[in-house]
């Protein structure tokens, strides 16, 4: 069974495996869409699946998306 995040365990994975800042105040479920401001000062938003497995821990502008095949 996967581990059940909180809000304040996902901030402090953000702090401390990123440069982005986490803006986002509740956590109602992994599919949730999470607002972050990248260390460029953009705002963008990504679920905490994405950031932490796939490493998707900047903006678009920062972290380009890799283009599909």
């Amino acid at each position: 069974m996967n581990k059940r995040w909180t809000i304040n365990e996902i901030k402090t994975f953000v702090e401390n495996n990123s440069e982005s800042t986490l803006l986002t105040t509740e956590y109602t479920g992994f599919s949730q869409k999470l607002q972050f401001r990248c260390a460029c000062g953009n705002l963008f938003e990504k679920n905490f699946t994405k950031f932490k497995n796939k490493h998707q821990r900047k903006c678009d502008v920062c972290q380009p998306p890799k283009a599909s095949r």
